[in-house]
Protein backbone atom coordinates (compact mmCIF):
# COMPACT_ATOMS: atom_id res chain seq x y z
CA UNK A 1 0.00 0.00 0.00
CA UNK A 2 1.72 3.45 -1.10
CA UNK A 3 2.04 5.63 1.83
CA UNK A 4 -0.35 8.70 1.62
CA UNK A 5 1.18 12.42 1.81
CA UNK A 6 0.68 14.65 4.10
CA UNK A 7 -0.38 16.87 1.84
CA UNK A 8 -3.32 14.29 0.69
CA UNK A 9 -4.25 14.56 4.11
CA UNK A 10 -4.72 18.45 4.12
CA UNK A 11 -6.87 18.43 0.53
CA UNK A 12 -9.00 15.63 1.63
CA UNK A 13 -13.19 16.25 2.92
CA UNK A 14 -11.88 15.33 6.65
CA UNK A 15 -10.50 18.55 6.68
CA UNK A 16 -12.89 20.26 8.21
CA UNK A 17 -13.20 17.43 10.58
CA UNK A 18 -9.68 18.45 11.62
CA UNK A 19 -9.89 21.59 12.06
CA UNK A 20 -13.46 20.91 13.92
CA UNK A 21 -11.48 19.10 16.46
CA UNK A 22 -8.54 21.57 17.36
CA UNK A 23 -11.34 23.81 17.58
CA UNK A 24 -13.22 22.09 20.61
CA UNK A 25 -9.67 19.94 21.61
CA UNK A 26 -8.52 24.28 22.38
CA UNK A 27 -12.15 25.46 23.46
CA UNK A 28 -12.38 22.71 26.27
CA UNK A 29 -8.89 23.38 27.24
CA UNK A 30 -9.49 27.39 27.53
CA UNK A 31 -12.61 26.55 29.59
CA UNK A 32 -12.50 27.61 33.83
CA UNK A 33 -8.86 29.12 31.94
CA UNK A 34 -8.21 31.28 35.01
CA UNK A 35 -9.13 28.94 38.11
CA UNK A 36 -5.84 27.91 40.47
CA UNK A 37 -3.78 25.31 39.10
CA UNK A 38 -5.10 22.88 41.89
CA UNK A 39 -6.77 20.57 40.04
CA UNK A 40 -4.49 18.26 38.78
CA UNK A 41 -0.98 16.90 40.54
CA UNK A 42 -1.26 20.74 42.35
CA UNK A 43 2.09 19.84 44.11
CA UNK A 44 4.06 19.18 40.75
CA UNK A 45 2.26 22.38 39.04
CA UNK A 46 3.19 24.70 42.09
CA UNK A 47 6.96 23.47 41.65
CA UNK A 48 6.72 24.52 38.50
CA UNK A 49 4.91 27.78 39.36
CA UNK A 50 7.19 28.90 41.78
CA UNK A 51 10.33 28.54 39.83
CA UNK A 52 8.73 30.76 37.08
CA UNK A 53 7.92 33.22 39.62
CA UNK A 54 11.37 32.88 40.97
CA UNK A 55 12.65 33.57 37.31
CA UNK A 56 10.24 36.67 37.05
CA UNK A 57 10.85 38.25 39.66
CA UNK A 58 14.68 37.94 39.40
CA UNK A 59 14.82 41.16 37.23
CA UNK A 60 11.78 43.27 38.61
CA UNK A 61 12.77 46.46 40.28
CA UNK A 62 9.07 47.17 41.09
CA UNK A 63 8.26 44.96 43.99
CA UNK A 64 9.54 44.85 47.75
CA UNK A 65 12.89 43.04 48.30
CA UNK A 66 12.34 40.96 50.55
CA UNK A 67 9.69 39.59 47.79
CA UNK A 68 12.18 39.48 44.98
CA UNK A 69 14.22 37.55 47.59
CA UNK A 70 11.89 35.00 48.40
CA UNK A 71 10.72 34.37 45.27
CA UNK A 72 14.21 34.07 43.54
CA UNK A 73 15.51 31.65 47.00
CA UNK A 74 12.39 29.52 46.11
CA UNK A 75 13.15 29.04 42.60
CA UNK A 76 16.82 28.05 43.52
CA UNK A 77 16.03 25.91 46.64
CA UNK A 78 13.62 23.72 44.63
CA UNK A 79 14.57 20.35 42.99
CA UNK A 80 15.54 20.67 39.34
CA UNK A 81 15.80 17.15 37.47
CA UNK A 82 14.14 18.45 34.09
CA UNK A 83 15.71 21.71 31.94
CA UNK A 84 13.27 24.42 33.33
CA UNK A 85 12.01 25.33 29.37
CA UNK A 86 8.54 25.37 30.53
CA UNK A 87 8.93 27.70 32.94
CA UNK A 88 11.46 30.02 31.68
CA UNK A 89 8.78 30.32 28.55
CA UNK A 90 6.26 31.36 31.51
CA UNK A 91 8.38 33.70 33.07
CA UNK A 92 9.07 35.60 29.78
CA UNK A 93 5.56 35.87 29.44
CA UNK A 94 5.09 37.42 31.88
CA UNK A 95 6.91 40.39 31.07
CA UNK A 96 4.38 41.13 29.14
CA UNK A 97 1.04 39.38 30.78
CA UNK A 98 2.24 40.46 34.03
CA UNK A 99 2.18 37.44 36.67
CA UNK A 100 -0.69 35.26 35.71
CA UNK A 101 -0.64 31.46 36.40
CA UNK A 102 -2.88 30.55 33.56
CA UNK A 103 -0.15 31.50 30.91
CA UNK A 104 1.58 28.28 31.67
CA UNK A 105 -1.91 26.44 31.03
CA UNK A 106 -1.98 27.95 27.48
CA UNK A 107 1.42 26.81 26.36
CA UNK A 108 0.77 23.27 27.71
CA UNK A 109 -2.79 23.11 25.87
CA UNK A 110 -0.59 24.62 22.98
CA UNK A 111 1.96 21.77 23.03
CA UNK A 112 -0.76 19.15 23.43
CA UNK A 113 -2.41 19.98 19.92
CA UNK A 114 1.03 20.50 18.35
CA UNK A 115 1.31 16.59 19.42
CA UNK A 116 -1.57 16.04 18.16
CA UNK A 117 -1.10 17.10 14.41
CA UNK A 118 1.81 14.78 14.48
CA UNK A 119 -0.22 11.75 15.51
CA UNK A 120 -2.67 12.85 12.84
CA UNK A 121 -0.38 12.17 10.47
CA UNK A 122 1.61 9.42 12.03
CA UNK A 123 -1.76 7.47 12.33
CA UNK A 124 -2.35 8.21 8.59
CA UNK A 125 0.43 6.66 7.87
CA UNK A 126 0.27 3.94 9.54
CA UNK A 127 -3.89 3.28 8.78
CA UNK A 128 -5.83 5.82 7.05
CA UNK A 129 -7.11 9.48 7.36
CA UNK A 130 -10.15 7.30 9.17
CA UNK A 131 -8.19 5.43 11.27
CA UNK A 132 -6.30 9.35 11.90
CA UNK A 133 -9.49 11.13 12.89
CA UNK A 134 -10.78 8.76 15.30
CA UNK A 135 -7.29 8.58 16.73
CA UNK A 136 -6.88 12.46 17.25
CA UNK A 137 -10.35 12.49 18.72
CA UNK A 138 -9.37 9.95 21.38
CA UNK A 139 -6.32 11.97 21.92
CA UNK A 140 -7.59 15.11 22.29
CA UNK A 141 -10.85 14.41 24.55
CA UNK A 142 -9.88 11.83 26.72
CA UNK A 143 -11.24 13.16 29.86
CA UNK A 144 -8.06 13.17 31.96
CA UNK A 145 -5.88 13.78 28.83
CA UNK A 146 -8.01 17.11 29.04
CA UNK A 147 -6.99 17.54 32.36
CA UNK A 148 -3.60 16.57 32.55
CA UNK A 149 -2.68 18.50 28.93
CA UNK A 150 -3.82 21.83 30.55
CA UNK A 151 -1.34 21.64 33.70
CA UNK A 152 2.54 23.52 34.25
CA UNK A 153 4.58 20.59 33.95
CA UNK A 154 7.21 19.35 31.44
CA UNK A 155 5.18 16.16 30.04
CA UNK A 156 2.68 17.76 27.63
CA UNK A 157 5.57 19.10 25.90
CA UNK A 158 7.91 16.04 26.08
CA UNK A 159 4.68 14.38 24.73
CA UNK A 160 4.83 16.44 21.99
CA UNK A 161 8.16 15.76 21.11
CA UNK A 162 7.81 12.11 21.78
CA UNK A 163 5.01 12.03 19.15
CA UNK A 164 6.77 14.35 16.69
CA UNK A 165 9.64 11.81 16.60
CA UNK A 166 7.42 8.69 16.07
CA UNK A 167 6.18 10.72 12.92
CA UNK A 168 9.46 11.45 11.94
CA UNK A 169 11.27 8.05 12.43
CA UNK A 170 8.43 6.50 10.51
CA UNK A 171 8.79 8.54 7.71
CA UNK A 172 12.49 8.25 8.32
CA UNK A 173 12.38 4.11 7.92
CA UNK A 174 9.91 4.83 4.94
CA UNK A 175 12.90 6.17 2.93
CA UNK A 176 14.57 2.45 3.73
CA UNK A 177 12.46 0.79 0.69
CA UNK A 178 9.17 -0.73 2.29
CA UNK A 179 9.23 -4.66 2.45
CA UNK A 180 5.04 -4.31 2.68
CA UNK A 181 4.98 -2.15 0.12
CA UNK A 182 5.79 -1.40 -3.60
CA UNK A 183 6.70 2.42 -3.39
CA UNK A 184 10.15 2.80 -3.93
CA UNK A 185 12.89 3.99 -2.27
CA UNK A 186 13.68 7.43 -1.73
CA UNK A 187 16.64 9.22 -2.50
CA UNK A 188 19.74 8.97 0.13
CA UNK A 189 19.32 12.67 0.39
CA UNK A 190 15.74 12.83 1.61
CA UNK A 191 16.87 9.78 4.22
CA UNK A 192 19.82 12.01 5.77
CA UNK A 193 17.24 14.94 5.91
CA UNK A 194 14.96 12.64 7.55
CA UNK A 195 17.28 11.30 10.18
CA UNK A 196 18.45 14.44 11.26
CA UNK A 197 15.13 15.73 11.73
CA UNK A 198 14.35 12.67 13.44
CA UNK A 199 17.21 12.93 15.91
CA UNK A 200 16.91 16.37 16.52
CA UNK A 201 13.11 15.90 17.94
CA UNK A 202 14.11 12.55 19.86
CA UNK A 203 16.59 14.50 21.48
CA UNK A 204 14.27 17.55 22.18
CA UNK A 205 11.93 14.63 23.56
CA UNK A 206 14.71 12.77 26.11
CA UNK A 207 15.64 16.81 26.62
CA UNK A 208 12.60 17.58 28.52
CA UNK A 209 12.06 14.96 30.72
CA UNK A 210 14.85 11.62 30.67
CA UNK A 211 11.75 9.49 30.71
CA UNK A 212 10.80 9.90 26.88
CA UNK A 213 13.83 7.84 26.31
CA UNK A 214 11.73 4.62 26.73
CA UNK A 215 9.53 5.84 23.91
CA UNK A 216 12.28 7.12 21.64
CA UNK A 217 14.24 4.40 21.68
CA UNK A 218 11.03 1.63 20.89
CA UNK A 219 9.75 4.18 18.35
CA UNK A 220 13.08 3.79 16.51
CA UNK A 221 13.28 0.31 17.35
CA UNK A 222 10.53 -0.35 16.33
CA UNK A 223 10.20 1.80 12.85
CA UNK A 224 13.66 -0.08 12.11
CA UNK A 225 12.25 -3.67 13.13
CA UNK A 226 9.79 -3.32 11.30
CA UNK A 227 11.14 -3.03 7.66
CA UNK A 228 14.88 -4.52 7.45
CA UNK A 229 16.43 -6.65 10.43
CA UNK A 230 18.14 -4.75 12.52
CA UNK A 231 21.83 -5.84 10.95
CA UNK A 232 21.41 -4.59 8.20
CA UNK A 233 19.76 -1.13 10.30
CA UNK A 234 23.35 -1.06 11.99
CA UNK A 235 25.58 -0.72 8.83
CA UNK A 236 23.43 2.76 7.54
CA UNK A 237 25.20 5.88 8.70
CA UNK A 238 22.04 7.78 9.18
CA UNK A 239 20.81 5.57 11.84
CA UNK A 240 24.12 6.08 13.71
CA UNK A 241 23.88 10.02 12.78
CA UNK A 242 20.28 9.72 14.42
CA UNK A 243 21.17 8.25 17.09
CA UNK A 244 23.61 10.64 18.40
CA UNK A 245 21.21 13.45 17.12
CA UNK A 246 18.94 11.83 19.81
CA UNK A 247 21.27 11.46 22.56
CA UNK A 248 23.34 14.35 22.78
CA UNK A 249 21.15 17.27 24.66
CA UNK A 250 20.33 15.17 27.14
CA UNK A 251 23.44 13.49 27.42
CA UNK A 252 25.33 17.08 27.77
CA UNK A 253 22.70 18.07 30.31
CA UNK A 254 23.28 15.21 32.55
CA UNK A 255 27.11 15.79 32.41
CA UNK A 256 26.47 19.46 33.17
CA UNK A 257 24.02 18.48 35.98
CA UNK A 258 25.65 15.93 37.65
CA UNK A 259 29.90 17.04 36.98
CA UNK A 260 29.77 20.63 37.07
CA UNK A 261 26.70 22.59 38.26
CA UNK A 262 26.27 19.27 40.73
CA UNK A 263 22.46 20.04 40.85
CA UNK A 264 21.73 16.52 39.58
CA UNK A 265 23.93 14.22 42.27
CA UNK A 266 20.76 13.30 44.09
CA UNK A 267 18.11 13.30 41.64
CA UNK A 268 17.48 10.14 40.56
CA UNK A 269 16.77 8.04 43.56
CA UNK A 270 13.49 6.51 44.34
CA UNK A 271 12.39 6.09 40.83
CA UNK A 272 13.22 2.09 41.01
CA UNK A 273 11.86 -0.01 43.98
CA UNK A 274 12.62 -3.76 42.90
CA UNK A 275 10.99 -4.87 46.23
CA UNK A 276 7.48 -3.55 44.67
CA UNK A 277 8.24 -6.05 41.70
CA UNK A 278 7.29 -8.75 43.48
CA UNK A 279 4.76 -6.99 45.51
CA UNK A 280 1.20 -7.69 43.87
CA UNK A 281 -0.09 -4.34 45.11
CA UNK A 282 2.13 -3.05 42.76
CA UNK A 283 0.66 -4.56 39.79
CA UNK A 284 -2.73 -4.01 41.54
CA UNK A 285 -2.27 -0.26 41.65
CA UNK A 286 -0.59 -0.34 38.37
CA UNK A 287 -4.10 -1.66 37.01
CA UNK A 288 -6.30 0.72 39.26
CA UNK A 289 -4.21 4.09 37.67
CA UNK A 290 -4.88 2.73 34.21
CA UNK A 291 -7.86 2.39 34.80
CA UNK A 292 -8.13 6.04 35.92
CA UNK A 293 -6.29 7.41 33.25
CA UNK A 294 -7.59 5.00 30.17
CA UNK A 295 -10.48 2.77 31.86
CA UNK A 296 -9.46 -0.72 31.85
CA UNK A 297 -11.88 -1.67 28.38
CA UNK A 298 -9.91 1.24 26.34
CA UNK A 299 -6.66 -0.90 26.99
CA UNK A 300 -8.11 -3.80 26.38
CA UNK A 301 -9.83 -2.39 23.01
CA UNK A 302 -5.93 -0.75 21.60
CA UNK A 303 -4.62 -4.17 22.49
CA UNK A 304 -6.84 -5.68 20.17
CA UNK A 305 -6.23 -2.84 17.94
CA UNK A 306 -2.98 -4.32 17.39
CA UNK A 307 -4.35 -7.09 14.76
CA UNK A 308 -5.58 -4.60 12.72
CA UNK A 309 -2.93 -2.83 11.52
CA UNK A 310 -2.74 -4.00 7.42
CA UNK A 311 0.78 -3.36 7.58
CA UNK A 312 3.52 -5.55 9.19
CA UNK A 313 5.74 -2.70 9.62
CA UNK A 314 2.65 -0.63 11.50
CA UNK A 315 2.00 -3.60 13.48
CA UNK A 316 5.29 -3.79 14.70
CA UNK A 317 5.85 -0.31 14.97
CA UNK A 318 3.43 0.26 17.29
CA UNK A 319 3.77 -3.24 19.02
CA UNK A 320 7.52 -1.82 20.15
CA UNK A 321 5.82 1.04 21.35
CA UNK A 322 3.99 -1.16 23.95
CA UNK A 323 6.80 -2.71 24.97
CA UNK A 324 8.45 0.06 25.70
CA UNK A 325 5.90 1.36 28.09
CA UNK A 326 6.12 -1.57 29.67
CA UNK A 327 9.80 -1.77 30.44
CA UNK A 328 8.91 2.20 31.30
CA UNK A 329 6.40 1.50 33.87
CA UNK A 330 8.55 -1.62 35.30
CA UNK A 331 11.41 0.68 35.57
CA UNK A 332 9.48 3.37 37.22
CA UNK A 333 7.64 0.69 39.38
CA UNK A 334 6.70 3.38 42.18
CA UNK A 335 5.73 6.86 40.12
CA UNK A 336 3.90 4.43 37.43
CA UNK A 337 0.85 4.44 39.85
CA UNK A 338 1.61 7.16 42.25
CA UNK A 339 1.94 9.71 39.72
CA UNK A 340 -0.65 9.49 37.20
CA UNK A 341 0.66 11.86 34.80
CA UNK A 342 3.68 9.23 34.07
CA UNK A 343 1.24 7.44 32.12
CA UNK A 344 0.44 10.22 29.31
CA UNK A 345 2.59 8.81 27.10
CA UNK A 346 0.26 5.84 26.89
CA UNK A 347 -2.51 8.52 25.71
CA UNK A 348 -1.13 8.75 22.31
CA UNK A 349 -0.30 5.39 22.29
CA UNK A 350 -3.57 3.82 22.64
CA UNK A 351 -4.84 6.64 20.12
CA UNK A 352 -2.20 4.92 17.44
CA UNK A 353 -3.92 1.56 18.15
CA UNK A 354 -7.41 2.22 18.07
CA UNK A 355 -7.00 3.76 14.79
CA UNK A 356 -5.65 0.40 12.96
CA UNK A 357 -9.78 -0.93 14.24
CA UNK A 358 -10.81 2.16 12.59
CA UNK A 359 -9.66 2.01 9.67
CA UNK A 360 -10.77 -1.18 9.32
CA UNK A 361 -14.32 -0.49 10.70
CA UNK A 362 -14.28 1.89 7.89
CA UNK A 363 -13.19 -0.50 5.29
CA UNK A 364 -16.21 -2.46 6.46
CA UNK A 365 -18.68 0.31 6.31
CA UNK A 366 -17.33 1.26 2.58
CA UNK A 367 -17.73 -2.45 1.32
CA UNK A 368 -21.51 -2.37 1.99
CA UNK A 369 -21.95 -0.30 -0.84
CA UNK A 370 -25.65 -0.65 -1.10
CA UNK A 371 -25.87 1.03 2.33
CA UNK A 372 -22.71 2.94 2.82
CA UNK A 373 -24.39 6.02 2.94
CA UNK A 374 -26.72 5.42 5.65
CA UNK A 375 -23.72 3.60 7.56
CA UNK A 376 -21.90 6.32 7.43
CA UNK A 377 -24.48 8.79 8.30
CA UNK A 378 -24.99 6.34 11.75
CA UNK A 379 -22.02 6.48 12.45
CA UNK A 380 -21.33 9.92 12.29
CA UNK A 381 -24.40 10.96 14.63
CA UNK A 382 -22.93 8.30 16.86
CA UNK A 383 -19.16 9.97 17.54
CA UNK A 384 -21.03 13.08 17.22
CA UNK A 385 -22.68 12.71 20.05
CA UNK A 386 -20.60 10.33 21.88
CA UNK A 387 -17.84 13.70 21.69
CA UNK A 388 -20.57 16.20 23.12
CA UNK A 389 -21.31 13.83 25.99
CA UNK A 390 -17.45 13.20 26.69
CA UNK A 391 -16.82 17.37 26.33
CA UNK A 392 -19.85 18.19 28.81
CA UNK A 393 -17.90 15.36 31.02
CA UNK A 394 -15.00 17.02 31.45
CA UNK A 395 -16.65 20.66 31.53
CA UNK A 396 -18.46 19.68 34.28
CA UNK A 397 -15.15 18.74 36.16
CA UNK A 398 -13.46 21.89 35.40
CA UNK A 399 -16.66 23.52 37.00
CA UNK A 400 -17.21 21.27 40.00
CA UNK A 401 -14.60 22.86 42.14
CA UNK A 402 -13.40 26.65 42.25
CA UNK A 403 -10.28 27.15 43.58
CA UNK A 404 -9.71 30.78 43.09
CA UNK A 405 -11.03 31.19 47.06
CA UNK A 406 -7.93 29.10 48.43
CA UNK A 407 -5.33 32.25 47.62
CA UNK A 408 -6.74 34.43 50.00
CA UNK A 409 -6.77 32.35 52.71
CA UNK A 410 -3.14 31.30 51.92
CA UNK A 411 -2.70 34.95 51.48
CA UNK A 412 -4.33 35.71 54.97
CA UNK A 413 -2.04 33.37 56.60
CA UNK A 414 0.58 35.25 55.17
CA UNK A 415 -0.15 38.48 56.61
CA UNK A 416 -1.35 37.14 59.97
CA UNK A 417 2.31 35.69 60.56
CA UNK A 418 4.03 38.60 58.68
CA UNK A 419 7.14 37.62 55.87
CA UNK A 420 9.76 37.02 58.80
CA UNK A 421 7.09 34.25 60.70
CA UNK A 422 9.46 30.39 61.57
CA UNK A 423 6.62 28.25 61.70
CA UNK A 424 6.14 24.48 60.91
CA UNK A 425 3.09 23.71 59.14
CA UNK A 426 0.62 20.53 58.46
CA UNK A 427 -0.12 21.33 55.37
CA UNK A 428 -1.18 20.84 51.47
CA UNK A 429 1.40 20.02 49.07
CA UNK A 430 4.35 20.54 50.70
CA UNK A 431 4.23 23.75 52.13
CA UNK A 432 4.05 25.51 48.11
CA UNK A 433 0.87 26.58 48.85
CA UNK A 434 1.98 29.00 51.76
CA UNK A 435 4.84 29.82 50.09
CA UNK A 436 3.01 30.50 46.59
CA UNK A 437 0.41 32.93 47.78
CA UNK A 438 1.47 33.27 51.66
CA UNK A 439 5.24 33.86 50.60
CA UNK A 440 5.92 31.82 53.47
CA UNK A 441 8.65 28.77 53.68
CA UNK A 442 7.59 26.56 56.42
CA UNK A 443 9.25 23.51 57.89
CA UNK A 444 7.18 20.71 56.74
CA UNK A 445 5.58 17.91 58.99
CA UNK A 446 5.30 15.31 57.58
CA UNK A 447 1.91 13.65 56.73
CA UNK A 448 0.54 10.13 58.16
CA UNK A 449 1.35 8.59 55.20
CA UNK A 450 5.29 9.57 55.47
CA UNK A 451 5.03 8.48 59.08
CA UNK A 452 4.09 4.81 57.68
CA UNK A 453 6.84 3.20 58.36
CA UNK A 454 6.47 3.13 62.32
CA UNK A 455 5.16 0.73 64.36
CA UNK A 456 2.03 2.87 65.62
CA UNK A 457 2.17 6.57 67.00
CA UNK A 458 1.64 5.67 70.12
CA UNK A 459 4.12 3.08 70.13
CA UNK A 460 6.68 5.91 69.03
CA UNK A 461 6.69 8.07 71.52
CA UNK A 462 10.71 8.22 71.22
CA UNK A 463 10.50 9.37 67.49
CA UNK A 464 7.94 11.69 68.20
CA UNK A 465 9.55 13.50 70.62
CA UNK A 466 12.54 14.24 68.65
CA UNK A 467 10.93 14.81 65.44
CA UNK A 468 8.73 17.56 67.35
CA UNK A 469 11.97 19.12 68.98
CA UNK A 470 13.82 18.91 65.72
CA UNK A 471 11.09 21.08 63.54
CA UNK A 472 9.28 22.96 66.17
CA UNK A 473 11.28 24.13 69.22
CA UNK A 474 12.94 27.16 67.39
CA UNK A 475 9.83 28.36 65.77
CA UNK A 476 7.01 30.16 66.97
CA UNK A 477 3.64 29.06 64.79
CA UNK A 478 2.44 25.63 64.11
CA UNK A 479 0.05 25.98 60.76
CA UNK A 480 -2.61 23.22 60.40
CA UNK A 481 -4.86 23.56 57.35
CA UNK A 482 -5.53 19.32 57.87
CA UNK A 483 -7.45 19.11 60.11
CA UNK A 484 -7.87 15.62 58.97
CA UNK A 485 -4.25 14.39 59.01
CA UNK A 486 -3.99 16.04 62.60
CA UNK A 487 -6.68 13.64 63.68
CA UNK A 488 -4.96 10.61 62.03
CA UNK A 489 -1.87 11.73 64.21
CA UNK A 490 -3.25 11.80 68.08
CA UNK A 491 0.17 12.70 69.67
CA UNK A 492 0.90 15.87 67.88
CA UNK A 493 -3.04 16.95 68.40
CA UNK A 494 -2.35 16.12 72.47
CA UNK A 495 0.92 18.30 71.66
CA UNK A 496 -0.32 20.90 70.00
CA UNK A 497 -3.48 21.04 72.36
CA UNK A 498 -1.35 21.83 75.01
CA UNK A 499 -0.17 25.28 73.19
CA UNK A 500 -2.59 28.68 72.79
CA UNK A 501 -3.90 29.34 69.65
CA UNK A 502 -2.43 32.20 68.25
CA UNK A 503 -5.18 32.79 65.20
CA UNK A 504 -7.72 30.72 63.42
CA UNK A 505 -9.74 31.23 60.32
CA UNK A 506 -11.70 29.29 57.33
CA UNK A 507 -9.44 26.21 57.01
CA UNK A 508 -6.59 26.90 59.33
CA UNK A 509 -5.46 26.80 62.91
CA UNK A 510 -1.94 28.39 64.59
CA UNK A 511 -0.84 27.50 67.54
CA UNK A 512 1.68 29.93 69.38
CA UNK A 513 4.87 27.87 69.97
CA UNK A 514 5.99 30.53 72.28
CA UNK A 515 4.33 30.16 75.21
CA UNK A 516 6.74 28.88 78.02
CA UNK A 517 9.88 29.09 76.01
CA UNK A 518 12.45 30.07 77.83
CA UNK A 519 13.75 34.25 76.31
Amino acid sequence: MKATSSRSYLSSPGIAAVVLLFVLGLSIRLYDLTDLPLDFHPTRQLLSALKARGMYYQGRTDVPDWQRKFAVQQWKSKAEIEPEIVERLVAFTYRFTGEQLWIGRIYSSIFWLIGGLFLYLLACDLSSPVGGLLALAFYLFLPYGVIASRSLQPDPLMVMFTIAFWWAVNRWAMTLGLRDSAAPARTTSAGVRWAILTGLLGGLAILVKFSAAFFVIGGGLGAVLGREPLGKALRRPALWMMAVLGVLPGLLYLVYGVFIAGFLARQFGGRFIPSLLVSPSYYLNWISTLNHVLGVAVVALALLGLFFFRQRSGFIFVLSLWAAYLLYGLYFDYHIWSHGYYNLPLIPLAALSLSAGADRLGAEMSAAASSAGLLRSAALAILALGLFAVLWDVRSILKSVDYRPEAAMWAEIGQALGPDARLVALTQDYGSRLAYWGWLDPAVWPLAGDLAYHVGLRGAQDDFEKQFDALALKRDFFLVTLPDELESQPLLKERLAAYPLYRQGTGYVIYDLREGRAP
